[in-house]
């Protein structure tokens, strides 16, 4: 049952133990007993790797639902609103940072965007699912060498940050992805940077104008770049965030229409009701309705 009339929005002290401080960087064992507790649903301003080599459960990220078959790895980008439901013999490790611990020696700064599971293309967030034993090993190592650093009294963020180098440059290297995506290059990034810059700005309203400005290039040139690797322009990409951002408050939050509609700047209610009835094909009430049926 819905009690948040927002979803809360936690950083990295939120999941450190409070004799730790503040750090950009958290890495622990991840089960039952696991220290912090948060409210679900929330989002994060921070990158998350959740590798699960035991239990079951669901998890939700934004509005698809994906099931926590281990071994599996999930990737979550900032911003991203998420809900996990887990049994209670759930085990496996969490890496959380943030992007300026990861690319703080890095010489290119587009690093974490080249990686086929942040700020993704398709906007979704489907697991790794390890397949064999070998796979699962090497990983697992990682996490628990990661583990043992941190857990020194004078630990290594050099040894840290390669190791999660290691875990997203393999866990990259077996991430299926469509065969359009595989097309690398200028193109490909400047349309993560433009989901990321959207993410990041949402409640601002900006135009497709204001993005290019920010972006540097032309507005034909964004379009015609998200055209090609989406399918769609990038007027749909902003309207799909708008979308996102109304279906995140009405499953996850007790906040009412008119209260949505102005958080999220629109003119008045009766615009944002026929901009989602056209959307969806139905109102924003019966679509809450719908989706707690559904859960």
């Amino acid at each position: 049952m819905k009690t948040s009339t927002t979803l809360p929005v936690y950083s990295l002290r939120n999941f450190s133990k409070s004799e730790l401080g503040s750090r950009a960087f958290q890495v622990e064992v991840f089960d039952a007993n696991r220290h912090f507790a948060v409210e679900y649903p929330h989002r994060h301003d921070f990158f998350e790797v959740l590798y699960l080599y035991k239990g079951s459960g669901v998890h939700v990220i934004d509005d698809k639902q994906y099931q926590v078959q281990p071994p599996c790895i999930f990737f979550m980008s900032p911003g991203q609103a998420h809900k996990l439901e887990l049994s209670k013999d759930i085990e496996g490790y969490i890496f959380l940072f943030t992007s300026d611990f990861y690319l703080i020696n890095q010489s290119n700064q587009n690093r974490l965007l080249e990686f086929p599971f942040f700020f993704t293309v398709q906007q979704t967030n489907p697991p790794l699912h390890l397949e064999n034993e070998q796979e699962t090993a090497f990983l697992e190592m990682l996490f628990v060498q990661a583990v043992s650093e941190v857990e020194k009294a004078e630990y290594s963020e050099e040894l840290l940050r390669s190791l999660l180098d290691l875990i997203l440059v393999y866990a990259a290297s077996l991430y299926k992805v469509d065969e359009q995506m595989l097309v690398k290059g200028k193109g490909h990034l400047l349309v993560k940077r433009f989901f990321q810059l959207v993410e990041e700005n949402y409640q601002n309203n900006y135009t497709v104008n204001e993005y290019a400005s920010m972006l540097a290039i032309t507005p034909n040139h964004l379009t015609q770049m998200v055209k090609q690797l989406t399918g769609k322009t990038s007027n749909d990409i902003l309207q799909q965030k708008q979308m996102l951002e109304i279906k995140r408050l009405l499953i996850h939050t007790n906040l009412g229409v008119s209260e949505i509609a102005s958080q999220l700047n629109f003119v008045d209610q009766s615009y944002f009701t026929k901009f989602f009835k056209r959307m969806t094909g139905m109102t924003p009430l019966r679509f809450r309705s719908e989706s707690m049926k559904s859960t």
